[in-house]
């Protein structure tokens, strides 16, 4: 069975490699490499899978996700710039998958491993990425 909690935050990045000029930059990134950065409002999903508790009925409970995510990430990356306010992203480009690499790594060790994790995280209603740790 699996369950999900849904969470959004709004954040600023630029996707960009420092070793390559800016028009390869913009070739490759797009008006994603603005120099004066864009922003999104992300929207992520938390699945967790795992048995049913027979006592409570749940897999795992919703409201104590919401909190654990919104405490781990949303909090963390809400109205911030990821590439300059957040040390996560340091030596990390602030793509979707590495959003979403990050997330799952932060919250992962935060949940008994007796559950099965996956990230979906929605860049725009047409980019999505999820990952589960693979």
């Amino acid at each position: 069975m699996k369950v999900c909690r849904r969470l959004t935050f709004n954040a600023a990045h630029r996707l960009f490699n420092p070793e390559w000029s800016d028009e390869k930059n913009l070739e490759v990134f797009g008006k994603c490499s603005n120099p004066n950065y864009h922003g999104h409002n992300y929207v992520m999903e938390t699945w967790i899978e795992g048995e049913i508790n027979q006592e409570t009925g749940f897999v795992y409970d919703l409201k104590k996700l919401k909190d654990l995510v919104q405490e781990c990430v949303t909090e963390r990356f809400d109205h911030r710039n990821l590439n300059l306010d957040c040390e996560e992203f340091t030596d990390l480009k602030t793509s979707a998958e590495n959003i979403a690499l990050v997330a799952w790594n932060i919250l992962r060790p935060k949940i008994d491993s007796k559950y099965n994790l996956m990230i979906r995280l929605w860049e725009t209603e047409n980019n999505i990425v999820e990952y589960s740790g693979q």
